[in-house]
């Protein structure tokens, strides 16, 4: 009798795309298909890291090895599975309670001291690179930061973004804005005095609505308006020397 085999397959959003969950089922079919294996489930996340178990697929597949579906759950390789040491022992310890075996496409473990032991090092290998890769994105986007470009999301009301450069620029349609806050900011009126003067000359957030008490204070607080010594570039508008 065939063992009953169910896939678990991932991709993170990290210079991956839909084909790479493509390639994990071939290599899994093939896998599944060369050693007897019968397929009778599949688990799938796209665009989720491995480094938190806030993967709906992968959940549902570790709730439903209890329920006696299959025999066996085959990934491509364990870092598909996790790369948080902590919860690769956990989910492999529910697992093991269930009857479940893991089995990895790539890398060829048994029950011997020696994969054990591979084993743990492929899965700090996995969690190193994670968290080293975070630690370099930080890095760099500091550093693009420091350099007054672009670090993604949507720029601050006032700004644009240089398509060539993605440096900040200033918005002249939306310039007004900014410079109504901060001269009435520094003169001394209120929150609802500055928020009436932006209606009275029609200013309105990107979303097509009236400029909010949030909305101001984020204005008043951003450094991309007021600088200050750990954004040195961001003084663009002439009312970040307050």
């Amino acid at each position: 009798m065939s063992l009953r085999a169910a896939f678990y397959l991932r991709f993170s959003s990290d210079n991956q795309r839909d084909e790479s969950i493509d390639a994990q089922k071939r290599a899994a079919e093939h896998y599944c298909k060369s050693n007897g294996y019968k397929i009778v489930a599949e688990y799938e996340d796209r665009a989720k890291t491995a480094t938190s178990d806030k993967r709906p697929g992968f959940l549902q597949m570790i709730e439903d090895s209890g329920k006696g579906l299959f025999d066996v759950i085959i990934i491509h390789k364990l870092d598909r599975f996790s790369r948080d040491k902590y919860d690769s022992a956990k989910y492999k310890r529910i697992l093991k309670k269930n009857g479940i075996r893991l089995i990895s496409v790539t890398e060829n473990l048994d029950d011997s001291p020696e994969s054990i032991i591979l084993e743990s090092l492929l899965e700090g290998m996995a969690e190193y690179y994670s968290k080293n890769l975070a630690r370099e994105v930080m890095k760099g986007m500091k550093e693009n930061a420091y350099q007054c470009k672009h670090t993604g999301g949507l720029p601050p009301i006032g700004y644009s973004v240089d398509p060539v450069t993605r440096k900040y620029i200033i918005n002249d349609e939306e310039r007004g804005i900014v410079d109504t806050v901060f001269s009435m900011f520094l003169a001394g009126y209120g929150y609802n005095q500055i928020i009436r003067e932006l209606a009275d000359k029609d200013y309105k957030s990107r979303y097509g609505k009236p400029i909010s008490k949030g909305t101001l204070g984020t204005i008043l607080r951003n450094e991309k308006y007021t600088g200050g010594e750990s954004n040195p570039c961001f003084m663009i508008f002439k009312w970040c020397y307050f």
